[in-house]
């Protein structure tokens, strides 16, 4: 197949915008793209509250059903759902006609979905079926969608997960790493001083955010404790949480974990220098801009991180863990620095090393801000995307 030629592609995932979450932001950056380039894209989600059942993002035909809807899907089991899930993504297939199928993250929550995908999709219709692997699990469910589903192609979101694929025993050949990609345009260095004004807290203080959801897994209980110390020396400095609902939670420890880290907080005596609030995803680009120092310092083998992207791109520095694949994309002293697991002083150390020299400061963010342009676009991560497409349809 010629590489030029328009395709009709078809993407599956559990969850979009309004639902918040690192793959959603994936999708947000990548379909609307492939559009851009004249390809026909659509996907088929789960349900979301106040969301149409079916919608033109940016030109992306979105589709929501409630049987993939993982919430929902939580709270009423996985008992006697293959007919309804074999005739949505019957309908959904039939409809679109796509000359391949993107799934996400559908290598793990439900067989049912795995194997019905399958085979309406590669042994019906003889249709090529991708998958991107945005995580891995450490346990039998994750084993058998990922070996015996036969996706014809893997997408691996960093190279740490693309050595996880193969530890199980995935064949090197058939997994291609792509990094994510960032819309650098509307994730820019610019000021916001008139937004840090609307947030009366945030006014004169400053800023460290947080950007990854609230969660023990995403360090928010190192954050606070390192800015215990940070407060010492930097007593005006105040540490932003984004505490995002609107998420796909199928372990429910959400709001375990928000009020775990609500009492750390209330404990150590820093109510006036954590901000805890909800924010939309446009709201995000301007917690970059009044920040001075973002943090990722995540306590599990964490995929990617496409917060780092945001980050890099707005210019500001990012301290990050060596966890997963986030050293593969900040790199010490250089776009950021990277701190051991679960160490909340070293972390309160770069950042205050930080908040101290406003020349390092800046000559990290403009590093980050150049990486970005150079290797992180969604321009790129959607070229990187077509290659395999073109590939399996050769």
């Amino acid at each position: 197949m010629r590489e030029n030629k328009k395709l009709r592609i078809a993407h599956l995932h559990w969850a979009f915008p309004p639902i918040i979450g690192g793959v959603e932001t994936h999708l947000v950056m990548l379909l609307p793209e492939l559009v851009k380039k004249g390809h026909k894209v659509s996907l088929l989600t789960g349900t979301a509250e106040e969301a149409k059942v079916r919608e033109n993002y940016k030109g992306v035909k979105v589709t929501r059903v409630p049987i993939m809807n993982l919430n929902w899907l939580n709270k009423r089991g996985l008992t006697g759902i293959e007919d309804e899930v074999r005739e949505e993504i019957a309908y959904f297939l039939d409809e679109t006609k796509p000359d391949i199928v993107h799934a996400h993250n559908m290598h793990y929550f439900s067989k049912a979905h795995a194997k019905i995908l399958e085979e309406e999709a590669r042994k019906k219709r003889k249709i090529p079926l991708v998958l991107t692997a945005h995580n891995s699990w450490d346990d039998m469910l994750f084993l058998e969608l990922t070996k015996e589903i036969k996706w014809d192609h893997i997408i691996a979101v960093s190279f740490y997960i693309k050595k996880e694929l193969m530890g199980i025993g995935c064949d090197s050949n058939q997994i291609t790493t792509i990094h994510h990609g960032i819309d650098i345009d509307k994730f820019k260095p610019t000021n916001k001083v008139e937004y840090k004004k609307r947030l009366i807290k945030l006014e004169k203080k400053r800023v460290i955010f947080h950007p990854a959801r609230m969660g023990l897994a995403k360090g928010c209980d190192i954050s606070v404790k390192a800015m215990r110390l940070v407060v010492k020396k930097f007593p005006k400095a105040i540490l932003v949480l984004a505490g995002t609902k609107n998420i796909v939670d199928w372990s429910n420890s959400q709001q375990k974990d928000i009020a775990y880290i609500v009492d750390l907080i209330n404990n150590l005596g820093l109510k006036n220098n954590v901000f805890i609030e909800m924010f939309t995803l446009d709201e995000m680009q301007n917690l970059y801009a009044i920040a001075e120092v973002c943090l990722y310092p995540s306590s599990v083998g964490e995929p990617f991180g496409l917060t780092m992207l945001e980050s890099l791109a707005a210019g500001k520095p990012m301290i990050v863990t060596n966890s997963g694949g986030m050293p593969e994309v900040i790199q010490d002293g250089i776009n950021g620095y990277v701190v051991p697991i679960r160490d909340y002083e070293a972390l309160a150390n770069k950042i205050t090393m930080l908040l101290g020299d406003e020349n390092i400061k800046k000559r990290v963010g403009i590093t980050g801000r150049k990486i970005a342009e150079l290797r992180f676009t969604k321009e790129i991560m959607a070229e990187n995307n077509l290659k395999v497409y073109y590939k399996l349809l050769q």
